[in-house]
């Protein structure tokens, strides 16, 4: 089974879903996509693969997303598209492939939902948070 994780090594989050699908047994294929970008193709089929909209999958913490003016309800998904593959930054992340699908793991445990092995015993974040699979996620 392929795992792909679009990665961000700077993100604590994502980097919290790598260790996770780590931790399940499998060996991701890691994309780091501010320095690999997708394709425009790759990334709406991420987000709509997701069940998500263009604007849900769009970053604003940390990101050009103000001074660009992407909080513009008139900008259509195009234009959204294309402020997020000029700046990658604005793509949320991290997203994760699977054959059972795609997730944009926030918060990270999400990822647990389409892994093979979703076991992963107590597991801890980076801020010491611990997840405990298989306990309803709050939210």
């Amino acid at each position: 089974m392929t795992v792909t994780i679009y990665h961000n090594p700077a993100c604590g989050t994502s980097r919290n879903t790598l260790a996770m699908i780590r931790a399940s047994g499998e060996e991701p294929v890691v994309i780091e996509y501010l320095t690999d970008p997708l394709s425009r193709e790759r990334l709406q089929a991420l987000i709509a693969a997701a069940g998500l909209t263009v604007r849900e999958a769009i970053r604003q913490k940390g990101t050009p997303y103000a001074e660009l003016g992407l909080d513009d309800p008139s900008l259509n998904d195009d234009q959204l598209l294309a402020a997020m593959l000029a700046h990658p930054i604005l793509i949320n992340r991290p997203f994760v492939e699977t054959p059972k699908g795609v997730r944009l793991a926030r918060p990270s445990e999400i990822v647990l939902e389409i892994l093979p092995n979703p076991d992963i015993g107590a597991f801890r974040k980076e801020d010491g948070e611990v997840v405990q699979p298989g306990e309803p996620r709050l939210g």
